[in-house]
């Protein structure tokens, strides 16, 4: 099968972008959270090589400033319009980004799920000695957040999770329109600093 080669007039090099963001998302998706979030000396390198590889792609043999301003608009306004689009929409959300992923729970490792977020159990030490503590049987939870990050939630009173639900840690108790005004105020910054919220608390790797 022969793959047409778009030109590089500023038409192809928007619809280049477009092609190369939605394949990359496919690409990582299919890679895991980890490449996400917490990165190795070699997912640093495959990521690295990767930019240098679809560079060309995007932008074929238009290296002018405007070719670049044009891809650098597109990846943007995809960006904040899927992001849009997955807040209203769950299953989209969890097509994209998937689920927290619970690799400790009560101080029980679950090797199986340790095994498929592509962690080994001395990286997971890392994240548990990252927070003051050094074993296992000290931590409540451990998540795989969306983002890839690991967030390590200590032993301590009243906490439990019995009927705890990740995407719902209100329990139900937030105001649907609050949520609402936050989604409104804009695309990638407000988004992204809503999801990552839990680095304040210092429990977030």
């Amino acid at each position: 099968m022969t793959i047409p080669d778009l030109g590089s007039d500023l038409a192809s090099v928007a619809l280049r972008t477009a092609i190369v963001y939605l394949v990359l998302i496919v690409y990582f998706r299919l890679a895991g959270t980890r490449e996400a979030g917490q990165l190795s000396t070699l997912d640093l390198v495959v990521l690295l090589i990767i930019a240098n590889a679809v560079q060309n792609a995007m932008v074929g043999q238009n290296t002018s400033l405007i070719a670049g301003l044009v891809a650098a608009g597109i990846i943007l306004g995809l960006d904040r319009g899927l992001n849009w689009v997955a807040d209203r929409n769950p299953r989209l959300l969890d097509a994209i980004e998937g689920d927290p992923m619970l690799l400790v729970e009560d101080g029980r490792i679950d090797q199986d799920a340790l095994r498929a977020a592509g962690f080994t159990e001395p990286e997971l030490g890392i994240a548990i000695r990252q927070i003051g503590l050094l074993r296992t049987d000290e931590v409540l939870a451990v998540y795989l957040e969306r983002n890839g990050q690991l967030s390590v939630i200590p032993k301590g009173d009243n906490r439990s999770l019995k009927d705890y639900d990740p995407d719902h840690p209100s329990g139900g108790k937030v105001h649907d329109e609050a949520l609402g005004s936050v989604g409104r105020m804009g695309g990638i910054g407000h988004r992204r600093r809503r999801r990552r919220a839990g680095r304040l608390s210092g429990t977030n790797l």
